[in-house]
């Protein structure tokens, strides 16, 4: 397979994955908010709480993030498109119009988003041609509870229709179980 057939199919492959969106959002030493939209975040750890996401290494809010050395991922809803949009695009002031506030750790909390994830940066590592940005989480909040996400599919933004969100399973006995014995095959 050559180089540019490869990229391709890797490419169409992975956009089949659903990913949420979230905006990472930070303050700078001089107060001035920094943010990006991203696709690539994800629990990493339970004991200790780590979060990571994965920016590329030639975005521009990114080394403004890592100097601010806080951060908060804002967890976008479905009705949160354009906010989403206003964060995707290099340069200008993404921050023009939008309603936050600074959250525990002074990064900005951006209005109206389903959850937010407030972390310190706690390590980078190499991720190729992105960076792999690791955040241990200092608090949680979950903020709406009343909307679906903002989802990013096949190169486009989605959400979940109203007949196929997933219900809360009832906590069982059975589930519990059936959780701890797949934990204990996977710690083997």
């Amino acid at each position: 397979m050559s180089p540019s057939t490869f990229t391709s199919t890797f490419t169409a492959v992975l956009s089949r994955f659903a990913t949420g969106v979230a905006v990472v959002t930070a303050c700078e030493s001089d107060g001035r908010p920094v943010g990006m939209a991203v696709q690539s975040f994800s629990s990493v750890s339970l004991d200790p709480p780590l979060v990571c996401f994965c920016p590329a290494r030639t975005s521009a809010g990114w080394p403004r993030i890592r100097a601010a050395g806080a951060f908060v991922v804002n967890i976008l809803a479905a009705d949160q498109r354009e906010l989403c949009r206003a964060f995707a695009v290099t340069g200008g002031d993404k921050f023009a119009g939008i309603p936050w506030r600074p959250a525990g750790n002074g990064a900005p909390l951006l209005d109206g988003v389903l959850a937010s994830v407030e972390c310190e940066l706690a390590d980078v590592l190499d991720g190729g041609d992105h960076a792999i940005a690791l955040g241990r989480v200092t608090a949680l909040t979950v903020h709406r509870d009343d909307a679906a996400p903002l989802l990013y599919f096949r190169r486009s933004y989605g959400r979940l229709s109203p007949g196929s969100r997933p219900s809360r399973p009832a906590a069982s006995a059975s589930m519990s179980s059936s959780m701890a014995a797949a934990r204990s095959r996977s710690e083997a």
